[in-house]
């Protein structure tokens, strides 16, 4: 019996085999050039680690073991980094893509996003005491870096938004879909957020590419920052900005969807739970849904 399953998985492993002779976008073979999603995950919690190191520690730390314990983290995600990004810049698919070939440039860019390690642990850190003020139910810090979808997605996001100013391919998505795929919460890599950010619950959020977020915003589960729908190439898209701006100390509920790169939600505004907006707002705007349209306070 055991001989007979083996020849009948022999025999279907050469089905899959030929299978990749029909010419297929997906039957690439050259792996090997291409970025590799698990040496990113994996660069990606070393760097996560060094932002809340004691939250990733297996044993106790001290003055004495700081230094040796962040550089056990920082060596491999640069290493790991810098191969990567090798990988994405000179693949194939965007050598036309406006990447440069500078083969030093991996290199640079890898060590950047260590030199801005600092600054970003001071921006995570307003982030979690965002959610740990925002959210009643937090029962502390702790709870909130171990436990929160919001600080899972923002802290890849500050990640990932770094590589993605530097024009790398590839790795910063591969980074956010992770972080979606996890926390369930969907953001570009592009998209611009300021400080003390909070997404309570989180589930269902989609905050596209070109999405400009001011300082101390707060967003519920299900709200969409997203584009009008635009065909590729057309005059629209073209124009580069295809997503809002949300200006500061805005407040915007559940199921909210607000679209469009000319729409801005002026500074202060509350947008209540599952209101449509493709028109901007002045700042100090209340806007709640009432049956087939919105109220403006």
């Amino acid at each position: 019996m055991a001989s007979q399953r083996r020849s009948e998985l022999e025999a279907l492993i050469g089905d899959v085999v030929a299978s990749y002779g029909a010419g297929r976008l997906i039957d690439s073979l050259s792996s090997a050039h291409l970025p590799n999603k698990r040496q990113v995950i994996d660069g990606l919690y070393h760097l996560k680690a060094v932002m809340y190191l004691g939250y990733y520690a297996t044993g106790d730390l001290d003055e004495s073991m700081l230094r040796y314990t962040v550089s056990s983290h920082v060596y491999p995600a640069h290493e790991m980094l810098v191969e990567q990004i090798r990988r994405a810049a000179t693949y194939e698919g965007f050598r036309t893509a406006g990447v440069p070939r500078d083969p030093d440039w991996p290199e640079t860019v890898a060590l950047g996003l260590v030199r801005r390690i600092p600054e970003l642990r001071a921006i995570l850190s307003k982030d979690v005491l965002a959610a740990f003020q925002g959210d009643p139910a937090a029962k502390s810090i702790e709870e909130v870096i171990f436990s929160y979808p919001s600080i899972e997605a923002m802290t890849t996001h500050r990640i990932a938004h770094e590589l993605h100013r530097q024009g790398v391919p590839m790795l910063p998505r591969i980074m956010a879909e992770h972080a979606h795929a996890i926390s369930g919460i969907d953001i570009h890599p592009g998209a611009q957020i300021g400080e003390s950010f909070f997404i309570d619950h989180g589930t269902g959020v989609v905050i596209g590419e070109t999405c400009v977020i001011g300082n101390s915003v707060k967003l519920y589960q299900g709200v969409t920052l997203g584009a009008l729908s635009l065909a590729r190439g057309s005059q629209g898209q073209q124009s580069g900005r295809r997503h809002p701006t949300i200006e500061d100390n805005v407040t915007i509920y559940a199921g909210a969807t607000i679209l469009g790169g000319e729409t801005v939600i002026g500074a202060g505004s509350v947008i209540g739970g599952n209101v449509w907006l493709v028109e901007s707002v002045p700042p100090g705007s209340h806007i709640t849904y009432e049956g087939h349209g919105h109220s403006r306070s």
